[in-house]
């Protein structure tokens, strides 16, 4: 199975996977399954990071691409398809990395290991927590 992770929860996983759930460790854990992340992600956290609201983040910027080889994810680009639909959501959802994450989930046919609650207001968006 594929899986993609939201920003908090690969926060979590890297840094404090005691806060994630059962099933989302499980399944980040789970040899069997390709994890993804977002370049998205990479994004936000480097965008909260600069306005100061992740302010430890900058030990996992420096070295992003390791940290990803170590939980053993991999990267998902951005494409013009993910771009078109995070655009086109049918939400009063305003923030472009959830819409994008939201998207990315649609297009792929990925479950989102998420922890958010606003995820349910993308109908087809499934999430695992």
């Amino acid at each position: 199975m594929h899986v993609l992770l939201d920003t908090h929860a690969l926060l979590w996983a890297l840094a404090e996977p005691n806060r994630l759930s059962t099933p989302a460790a499980a399944a980040i854990r789970d040899a069997g399954n390709n994890v993804l992340v977002s370049a998205a992600s990479a994004w936000e956290i480097a965008t909260k990071h600069r306005l100061g609201r992740l302010p430890g983040a900058s030990l996992i910027l420096a070295a992003y691409t390791a940290h990803l080889a170590t939980l053993g994810a991999e990267e998902l680009p951005i494409r013009s398809e993910h771009a078109l639909v995070a655009g086109s959501l049918l939400t009063e959802h305003k923030d472009p990395f959830d819409r994008m994450l939201a998207a990315q989930a649609i297009v792929e046919g990925l479950p989102l290991i998420t922890n958010d609650a606003v995820f349910t207001e993308f109908a087809d968006v499934q999430t695992i927590w």
